[in-house]
């Protein structure tokens, strides 16, 4: 964990991050700035800012918070709604990032919201399985012995002794039985896949409980996506491919789907957490709850959570069509796939047409970083640039 947090934060006057360059632009340069909800922006950074005050620990740490972002939130959460817009403008500097590519990349995820029951059944008979006692985490940068360099988690089995973690395709054929047990069990293999995606769900029980299940840990292997398979593979069309697409094919071809899926090595654990506000979305990365369109996923290898990231671009509507997106979020998560300085993943919401909407997400966007002053500028001066 150490390792990771040590990783000196990106700071006001960089230049660059990872393999992107960063161009200091004013915030009147940002599409739709004037017109964003920046009420509902910050109070997604407060949610962060709280966290990282107290000095909470993240479930998936990122890289150290840096004395300006802790002076930022520190005058965030002073700050009331009507303020919103001049506290971003006078505490941040905004700065596009540019990939060789040109632009950023931009998917959506959702909290999805499935039937399953806390014994197995013929009805109910796939588990998300708990977190190993013994499963720890390998963070960048981090080497355990015994353990090959691309694999970021490892069994402690004592006295400095590691074994890889199994794969999906052993977990599922019983090599961590009794080490992490099932904490509960859905109808279908499709099911469970997509909330491993997910990382998280709401789990209907007989009884109309809802259970929910939060990310908890991975066996730390490469995640591969079965969708790009399948589209490779000429399975399914790339422009037909979406959520509801990949869910039937795997609903449509069980045997081929049980080694299709065996083909991602990556398999997630999973907890059970407490509904305390129904209204709240899942447990991010950062151990704060997700804001439905203002929470992302970034880099955690490099972007600490809580900075604000403002997207531009088109995002998939609820008739299907794409709408102007021009929005101001918080980085509040990660993702095993979510690899590189523009690579962004949209939290969309709960629910089905959630994830109707975060299936159909696989745009370009652009992507501008807002650094912290270590001072805030004068009211006078919104908007300027450094």
């Amino acid at each position: 964990m150490a390792a990771l947090a040590a990783l000196a934060p990106v700071e006001l006057g960089a230049t660059s991050v990872g393999d992107a360059a960063l161009r200091a632009v004013a915030f009147a340069d940002l599409p739709g700035w004037e017109a964003d909800d920046h009420a509902a922006a910050l109070a997604t950074f407060r949610t962060s800012c709280v966290a990282i005050l107290d000095g909470a620990p993240s479930l998936r740490p990122a890289g150290a918070t840096g004395d300006a972002l802790l002076a930022a939130c520190r005058a965030g959460i002073e700050a009331g709604p009507a303020e919103a817009r001049a506290f971003f403008e006078a505490w941040f500097v905004p700065h596009r990032v540019i990939p060789p590519s040109g632009a950023g990349f931009m998917t959506g995820y959702y909290e999805p919201v499935l039937e399953g029951a806390l014994v197995p059944s013929a009805e109910f008979s796939v588990p998300l399985r708990a977190r190993p006692d013994a499963l720890v985490s390998i963070l960048e940068h981090e080497r355990l012995p015994g353990i090959p360099d691309h694999l970021r988690a490892a069994l402690d089995l004592g006295g400095a002794a590691y074994a890889p973690v199994p794969t999906r395709a052993a977990i599922e054929e019983g090599a961590l039985d009794g080490a992490a047990e099932p904490i509960v069990w859905l109808r279908e293999p499709g099911e469970a896949f997509i909330v491993h995606v997910q990382g998280s769900a709401r789990i209907r029980l007989p009884d109309g409980r809802l259970l929910r299940v939060g990310y908890a840990g991975r066996n730390g292997h490469p995640y591969v996506s079965i969708g790009r398979l399948l589209v490779e593979r000429g399975a399914i069309a790339r422009e037909e491919m979406s959520l509801e697409r990949l869910l039937a094919w795997l609903a449509q071809n069980r045997d081929a789907a049980r080694a299709l899926m065996r083909e991602n090595p990556s398999y997630i654990f999973f907890r059970t957490i407490p509904e305390d506000d129904p209204a709240l979305g899942p447990i991010g990365g950062a151990g704060v709850p997700l804001a439905p369109e203002r929470s992302i996923a970034v880099d955690r290898a490099l972007w600490r959570y809580g900075l604000p990231f403002h997207l531009a671009g088109r995002v998939p509507g609820v008739d299907g069509g794409l709408r102007p997106l021009a929005r101001l979020m918080i980085a509040q998560d990660t993702g095993s796939a979510i690899v590189g300085p523009a690579r962004i993943d949209y939290f969309v919401g709960t629910g089905p047409e959630a994830g109707t909407r975060a299936g159909l997400m696989r745009h370009a966007v652009d992507v501008t970083v807002l650094l912290p002053r270590p001072t805030p500028i004068a009211a006078s001066e919104p908007g300027r640039a450094p």
